[in-house]
């Protein structure tokens, strides 16, 4: 393997577990520590840093911009010409213009092979150990090691194979890369339970991430075909895992949309698999909170310095989509995973601190918020803070300016403005994010429940026939946000329309680019996207890791396009 890069000194961890041990904490230790630690303790710290590298690989700038800016959802302009420029990467990255030194590609290969390192060190130190669970253990570095592959196969179009550290790895593509994450993920399965949360791998997440492999096959297979054959047993397969999930009658579709994504989410029982971010483990992040929002958005009234960055916004073409399913009914009150109204006051009013949150999901037109002067937000009454319209007051040369989120977002000057693009809001900004950036509690979500019913449903239309069947469970999704009015039963589903759906559910949670490539969309054309470049589907090899691997001839090569 490319020694340079994937080499791993194995990271000896102590543990605090909770709650049945269900969370694993890294915390390095030096090496004359592990003798006085527990076989338990050691067993456990073996397996933390497998699942550690989760929060690295789930970040704004890795994973999210790379499965969402790329696509229709999210488009970031250089904002007011100071912000979010970056040598211009996600002016290229939501283009398909991508380029090999592209730093937030390079970032998400590295951390995503530091997994798959790690799950190596994991499996061939954990066979020692007499801990009872240290099997149990093995076998999640084992399926861990599957996941991560699939994320390089997904991203790259191809994997690394080894089983030892000292190998040099195999590197295999296509059908030989399915093949290989489907063996994995199959023998792991029976020797998992879904008794740990989903902070861990359970039996019902490799189930879903062999019902997510199987439905994205006829693209690994042929990355660039002009069209995707669907095999039929690949989509009984699909179905049957699926089957297995809902069968287990251990997950449950929320009432609450929102909740699901709430600082405390992890225990709603919708999630099956997610990066767990609780706050003993001490190095979650909240950039799926703060990502999309104002820098004058200050959602905590103890933390002044707790703002948003007027990042990414949608484009006015996944907009329309909402506006267009639902004419002439706004989207906010026909669907409750458009927007949840929490700040419901008249302009300048005094609210209590402990009632104050804001709206969630997309953020349209003027914002109101808490009001901040040098500093400090102002305090009115007993206990109450203020709260009124909000300007650009953090924005050189802005302040005042109100932050008047618009549908209009695009790369020309007039529309790369701190308020251009309406916002999402779907994650929780965390409570006790001091910064904004840092110590997020939410869970990101890797696997829910309602993927595992749009992804039958998308099986079953695939095979053909089965239109009844699919459309009962889309409109079971749709039927379960019972927090407030659902959405109406949608009378009829094709795959265009199922398409629609998986971008009204999914929005945001890091699936859209591999939908729109599956769907046959990504060289579709949208707001300042226009390329139409079957070789953009997968990004380039970083150049630095080609670089390393200059001593191995013709062990790495650049993708087509590149």
């Amino acid at each position: 393997m490319i020694k340079k890069i994937f080499s791993l000194l194995l990271i000896i961890a102590g543990i605090a577990a909770i709650n049945s041990c269900t969370k694993l904490k890294e915390d390095v230790l030096d090496e004359s520590s592990v003798a006085g630690l527990t076989d338990k303790q050691q067993a456990e710290g073996i397996i933390a840093p497998v699942y550690a590298k989760l929060e690295d690989v789930f970040m704004h700038t890795t994973y999210f911009a790379l499965q969402e800016i790329s696509t229709d959802e999210a488009i970031l302009p250089f904002r007011g010409g100071t912000d979010w420029g970056d040598n211009g990467i996600y002016v290229q990255l939501h283009k398909h213009e991508n380029i090999s030194s592209d730093v937030n590609v390079r970032n998400t290969w590295n951390h995503i092979l530091i997994g798959v390192s790690r799950a190596v060190t994991a499996m061939s130190s954990l066979p020692a150990n007499p801990y009872p669970d240290a099997k149990v253990f093995l076998a999640e570095a084992r399926g861990m090691k599957a996941y991560y592959a699939m994320l390089t196969l997904d991203l790259y179009g191809l994997i690394f194979v080894k089983e030892d550290p000292s190998e040099i790895s195999r590197i295999l593509r296509g059908e030989e890369a399915i093949a290989y994450i489907k063996s994995e993920l199959l023998a792991v399965e029976p020797l998992l339970d879904n008794t740990t949360g989903p902070g861990r791998l359970t039996k019902a997440a490799v189930q879903g991430l062999l019902a997510r492999l199987y439905l994205n096959a006829a693209v690994y297979r042929d990355i660039y075909a002009s069209s995707f054959t669907f095999k039929n047993e690949d989509m009984d397969k699909v179905i049957e895992y699926c089957d297995k999930i809902i069968a287990s009658n251990q997950y449950v579709l929320s009432p609450d949309y929102f909740s699901i994504f709430n600082d405390n989410n992890h225990t709603n029982k919708e999630l099956i698999f997610a990066v767990d971010q609780r706050a003993d483990l001490g190095n979650g992040h909240n950039r799926m909170g703060y990502f999309s929002l104002s820098g004058d958005h200050f959602p905590l009234t103890n933390q002044p310095g707790a703002n948003g960055t007027d990042g990414p916004g949608i484009t006015p073409e996944f907009y329309r989509t909402w506006v267009n399913a639902y004419a002439p009914v706004d989207p906010a009150a026909a669907d409750p995973r458009f927007y949840k109204q929490n700040l419901v006051v008249p302009i300048d009013s005094c609210v209590p601190k402990a009632t104050f949150n804001l709206d969630r999901g997309i953020l349209r037109g003027q914002q109101y918020g808490l009001i901040r002067v040098s500093g400090a937000f102002v305090n009115c009454g007993t206990g109450g803070i203020r709260v009124g319209k909000l300007f650009n007051t953090t924005r050189p040369g802005s302040t005042n300016v109100p932050v008047n989120f618009t549908e209009q977002i695009d790369f020309t000057i007039p529309g790369s403005g701190y308020s251009t693009g309406y916002r999402v809001s779907k994650y929780e900004y965390s409570k006790t994010s001091v910064t904004g950036r840092n110590f997020g509690e939410h869970d990101i979500i890797i696997l829910r429940l309602a993927d595992v019913y749009l992804m039958r449903a998308e099986a079953k239309l695939r095979k053909g026939g089965a239109d009844a069947s699919a459309l009962a469970d889309v409109n079971l999704v749709r039927a379960s946000r019972t927090a407030t009015t659902p959405a109406a039963p949608l009378p009829a589903i094709s795959l265009d329309i199922l398409f629609r759906e998986r971008g009204f559910e999914l929005y945001w949670e890091m699936v859209r680019r591999p939908d729109m490539i599956r769907f046959g969309k990504y060289e579709g054309t949208w707001t300042e996207k226009t390329s139409t470049d079957k070789q953009k589907r997968v990004f380039p090899i970083p150049q630095t890791a080609i670089d390393a691997a200059s001593n191995l001839p013709g062990y790495l090569t650049q993708n087509p396009g590149y």
